[in-house]
């Protein structure tokens, strides 16, 4: 077999591999966009549901048994700007939560997502604050406790009372901000004969699973910040085997769904116990337990906490992190090792789609400032592509001269280069230092929350999830929905033809073999883009168009390298 035979055999292997192994891949270590939000049936989008995006939902026929768990014991009302729901007086509990600024589809009319549901409704998700029984006989779960008032807002704290026959005295006061953090002070009032120990704990249970998927590059469930770092290696299959338990001073736990977040957070300056474990009937908790102290007679003791229960937006996490002293929050959201890159990315985009109220021209915005910073780079890269076409004719002469005798042929063409003053190498360079860009943006579309359901034109209604429309069923108008590797959608299409004008500018390699490789390169590659987010897919379409634009004003600044890639 001749070498340039050998070469397309290996490349034809190659793209097998990157068609059918590939989805394998990206599945466990780059899951590829958020499920689709939409579907083009007879031409018309249609809104999909989301099951994945409603941590304690409902299922239609359950919502009335929901209603009477809730009818069953008395509350006090949650009502802020970002909230709504209810303190369960029995126990207590805070286990009734809805993100007003949040729906579960991008549908007009969708409800909006439903963070927490008690005990005994499906989908149970509540958090509860209390006292160990160490000798104190603090009230139980199912203690009625009196409330100060009927509505908990961020003007209004509510104070929850309760005692026991001992002479103790329970208090819990509940604050809330503007957003999604409740500070909750428990106070032990000892009025008996003799001290008492006093541990103060809170918990976080749920049940089930989270339904977002957990993977290399985005974990998701059990969360802990101990020891100064963030533990992203707790998984629901670890616990379900073993309880996880650790002590810290400073850090919090809880359970982390892809958008959604449950943290306890304990004072910050107090050492806690802090553990997982799995219960029954798939039921999953995270506690902590504070260490006990005395109270003496005539005395009370009050210990302070925060819970958070909310959506993961990146500056409210960034807030509590860096102005109410929670420690590293932030990393509730899981950047991996590129966030000093993604962050930036972050905001950067951010504030252009403020600007202009569109994240796909947000998008584009943010590849034209990239590609403009990367300019000065890009022209010696071009230069550099330039040159070495200008070279062809030289390299096939020593390649003919020199066939029979490679290791000669090579020597001869590093001459060549170092003649000409040729960097073969040069031209990576501005591709290398998009690579964490790239992959910076990914992790954004793909992480944060401000990026869900975010529409750009036409039919693409969210950007962080691939495109749903295909010619392959007739864009919607054929009863047929093609399998997944397979149904490309046009804006990958797109890039395809994108990236084949810009390989077309590229010098050709003098390899009839490597000539065929870079001829499928772009075709294969859409396979691989195509089950994106199409946000990086705009991305990547700009980022060649203002490629092929910048190669082209080098050649009309500079005829000559033209005319030498020609002839």
């Amino acid at each position: 077999m001749s070498q340039d035979n050998r070469n397309l055999v290996v490349f034809a292997l190659i793209a097998v591999l990157l068609l059918f192994g590939w989805p394998l891949v990206q599945h466990q270590f780059f899951p590829t966009a958020n499920p689709p939000v939409t579907t083009i049936k007879d031409g018309k989008t249609e809104v999909l549901p989301q099951p994945s995006a409603d941590p304690a939902a409902d299922a239609p026929a359950a919502v009335r048994n929901r209603q009477q768990v809730l009818a069953e014991t008395p509350r006090v009302a949650i009502d802020t700007p970002a909230l709504s729901g209810s303190i369960n007086l029995k126990g207590p509990r805070i286990d009734d939560l809805i993100l007003k600024d949040y729906n579960q589809t991008v549908a007009k009319d969708s409800a909006p997502i439903r963070l927490l549901s008690p005990s005994g409704a499906p989908d149970a998700y509540f958090a509860s604050f209390g006292w160990q029984a160490q000798g104190l006989n603090p009230p139980g779960p199912d203690t009625i406790w009196q409330a100060s008032g009927t509505k908990l807002t961020p003007a209004t704290p509510v104070t929850l009372s309760a005692a026991n026959d001992h002479g103790q005295r329970f208090q819990i006061r509940i604050a809330i901000d503007q957003d999604f953090m409740f500070t909750v002070q428990q106070t032990v009032a000892n009025a008996g004969a003799a001290p008492v120990q006093v541990a103060t704990y809170a918990l976080v249970n749920r049940k089930g699973v989270s339904e977002d998927p957990d993977s290399w590059t985005i974990h998701i469930g059990p969360m802990a910040v101990h020891g100064g770092s963030a533990d992203y290696d707790i998984n629901f299959k670890d616990i379900d085997k073993a309880p996880e338990r650790f002590d810290t001073t400073g850090g919090w736990l809880g359970f982390s769904d892809k958008y959604w977040l449950t943290a306890l957070i304990p004072d910050q300056g107090q050492p806690f116990a802090g553990q997982f474990r799995a219960g029954a009937n798939k039921a999953y908790q995270a506690d902590y337990t504070l260490q006990p102290r005395t109270v003496q007679p005539g005395q009370a003791v009050t210990q302070t906490a925060r819970f958070f229960a909310g959506a993961k937006e990146v500056r409210l996490l960034d807030a509590y992190t860096d102005k109410a002293g929670v420690t590293m929050l932030d990393y509730a959201i899981d950047w991996g090792w590129f966030r000093v890159v993604e962050k930036p990315i972050f905001y950067y985009l951010d504030w252009l789609f403020k600007l202009v109220g569109n994240f796909g021209v947000a998008i584009i915005l943010l590849t034209v400032t990239i590609r403009g910073l990367m300019f000065p780079i890009a022209q010696k890269q071009f230069a550099s592509m330039a040159s070495m076409r200008a070279l062809q004719p030289k390299m096939k002469a020593i390649q003919e001269r020199y066939k029979d005798d490679k290791p000669r042929q090579q020597q001869e063409i590093m001459q060549l280069y170092k003649t000409e003053k040729v960097n073969p190498v040069a031209g990576c360079l501005p591709t290398l230092l998009q690579v964490p860009i790239f992959y910076a943006l990914y992790k954004v579309l793909m992480l944060t929350i401000e990026m869900r359901h975010q529409p750009f034109v036409l039919w693409i209604k969210d950007l962080s999830a691939p495109d749903p429309l295909t010619p392959l069923n007739l864009f919607g108008l054929l009863d047929f929905t093609p399998p997944h590797f397979i149904a490309i959608g046009v804006i990958p299409i797109l890039l395809g033809i994108s990236m084949y004008f810009q390989f077309k500018l590229n010098p050709a390699p003098m390899d009839a073999a490597q000539k065929q490789i870079f001829a499928l390169m772009p075709w294969v590659l859409m396979f691989v883009m195509a089950p994106f987010a199409v946000g990086l897919q705009v991305y990547w379409i700009t980022s060649n168009l203002l490629t092929i634009a910048q190669q082209q004003w080098l050649y009309s600044k500079h005829p000559a390298l033209k005319q030498a890639a020609v002839k």
